[in-house]
Parts: C-alpha cells; structure tokens; sequence
C-alpha cells in the first residue's frame, strides 16, 4: 500500500496506522516535506519567498513534488495507492498509477485547490470531505463519495481530567475567527488563540510576514498531541468552519478527546447530536452564554464531554473512514 500526503499536520501517520490495522503493509511519502530547519530554509527561500515577490512559479514547486512522488510509485511497486489532497501533482504520476486501484482523498473544498472536475475525471475514485462537492461530481458522472474527516484515537490514550476555565481556539487566524475571539473577550470571558498566526513570538512573527498580533491572548503553534490535550483540558473549545461545507478535522478531534466543542454549524444530522455531543450556536450572544454556563457548569460539560467521546469512538475514527477508502478501490 502506497500513501501519498500532504504532511499537514501529521495526519498520514493516523492513515498509515489505520491502514496498518487492517493488515496493511504502507508506505508513505510526503510529497510537499520539508524536513529540518534546513529543508524549512531552502523551502521558504526557493519558493516562499519569491512568490511573495512576485517573481515565483507554483508550476516549479508542483514539478519538483510530482517528481519525489512519482519516484515513490516507482520504487514501491505498489498493490494499491492512497492519495491525499495531491492537487499539486501532475499528470505523469496519475499516468504512473494507470491499472493500481487507487483513491483520492479531498480535505479541501475543490474551490480552494487547483483541481478541476476535468482534471479529477481522470485520476479514479475520488472520497471528498465536501458534502456539496460529492453532489458536483456525482452530476459530473465521477466516481465520488463523501466521506468525512475523522479523529485519531491513537495519538493521546485517553484525554485528560485536568479542566481549565478557558475557551480556546486552535488554528489559523481568519478574519471570522478574530472577530468571534474579540467579541468573547470583549464580553468578559476567558479566551486563548494557539498558533503561529496569533503568536506574539518574534519568530512566529517573521514565518508569518507580520509585525503585529491580536488584541486576544494567544499561545504558539501546537503539535496534534498538545492540540489534543487543550482541548480536552479546556473549559470549551471553538470550532469555526467560515465559508466551508465540509466539517473540519477539528469537528471530531474535538470531539473524540473529550472537548466541550463550541460549533458555528446546525447542519450535523448523522454526525453528532446537538446540545448533547457537541454545542451549536448562531449568534455572538447565544455563543457567549455557552462560554459563560461551560466555564461555571462542570456537571453539565462532563455530560457533553463523555457523550461526545462515546459518539467519536463508535463512529467518527481513521479506522471507519479507511473502511470506505478500502471499497472505493477494490471496486476501482
């Protein structure tokens, strides 16, 4: 089994393993890695850099990660190919897994990647994690399902019992999600950003091409394991999806740790039940009056917190969503 990611996060080593589980042997390649500080260096200066100038080319970045993952198709022969995302990667490595099943897997609406349906016609089965999305292909006569993002119980063994009275965010800083954060802390209720476009830190400051920082308390960039860990520790946590259809990672990370998820969404029929596993909300002042009864309300957040878990371990794990990946392809 070959795995072709994105190393976002970390997340195809939650994929490996699940793939691992059900007797798979895999082996990945990260098509857009980095590694060390020096690779980071190289990244930010051949690439990075000159496209904030003005004067780079994805076309360039795109040919080198189709070159390492082609490379990684050929010398692992594999029986079968998971891709993640892999809008970067061009034609000759689809041409390379020509008679392997094979699925591609969408964490992203198509709108913020650079495929097109034209392009997505000729690569296979495609799983998406964008509910409109799946509808598009299905009219388009593509060979999709929509399959949800999930959480990866094997990262933290059980979540923490220690509860701090604090709402956190975790994740990139969007205009949305700034001005909710505001809003919270204007209103009186604790709040903590993590991550490296809140961070006052000088050098989450040069990464990020910034000089100034939120008027909001803000930690630095998290790992998976130490995001886990917040969340489930918090008193609440935010989840705030925006102009997206599809449910972020967070939604069951959130979720399976244990968190008291704080969701900007209504639309969760046959993934969570509201008031009970997670907490909808639609307005600042609904959200505020959540954030003040989960700070001071422990018996009822725990309710939530057990309630979410339960719902995540039956249903909403690596494991379940590896289960479809694995009936897309044999039918491929």
């Amino acid at each position: 089994m070959l795995l072709v990611s994105p190393g976002f996060h970390g997340y195809h080593s939650a994929i490996a393993a699940a793939l691992t589980a059900r007797g798979h042997e895999v082996s990945t390649h990260v098509y857009d890695a980095h590694e060390g500080v020096a690779g980071r260096a190289w990244h930010q200066v051949r690439h990075q850099l000159p496209r904030r100038l003005g004067a780079g080319s994805l076309r360039r970045l795109a040919q080198e990660e189709t070159a390492g993952a082609l490379a990684a198709a050929e010398h692992s022969h594999p029986q079968a190919v998971v891709v993640v995302k892999g809008d970067t990667l061009e034609q000759p490595f689809w041409d390379a897994l020509d008679g392997i099943p094979r699925i591609t897997w969408l964490y992203d609406e198509v709108r913020r990647t650079r495929w097109t349906t034209e392009r997505l016609a000729r690569i296979g089965p495609i799983a998406t994690y964008s509910a409109l999305d799946d509808v598009d292909f299905d009219a388009a006569a593509l060979d999709s399902r929509h399959l949800p993002l999930a959480y990866d119980h094997r990262l933290v063994a059980s979540p923490t019992t220690r509860h701090t009275p604090v709402v956190t965010l975790i994740g990139a800083r969007y205009p949305v999600r700034e001005q909710v954060l505001t809003v919270l802390h204007d209103h009186g209720v604790p709040v903590r950003a993590y991550g490296r476009d809140w961070s006052s830190h000088p050098v989450d400051r040069l990464r990020t091409w910034r000089l100034g920082t939120p008027g909001v308390p803000a930690g630095r960039d998290l790992a998976r394991a130490a995001a886990y860990d917040v969340m489930a520790s918090s008193a609440a946590t935010l989840n705030l999806h925006g102009d997206q259809d599809g449910f972020t990672m967070r939604t069951f990370e959130a979720a399976g740790v244990g968190g008291v998820q704080l969701i900007d969404r209504t639309d969760l029929e046959g993934l969570y039940e509201p008031g009970t596993e997670v907490l909808p909300w639609t307005t600042p002042e609904e959200l505020t009056d959540l954030c003040q009864r989960a700070v001071a309300d422990a018996a009822w957040t725990h309710r939530v917190r057990e309630a979410a878990r339960a719902r995540t371990l039956a249903e909403h794990t690596f494991d379940h969503r590896v289960a479809v990946l694995e009936d897309a392809w044999d039918t491929a």
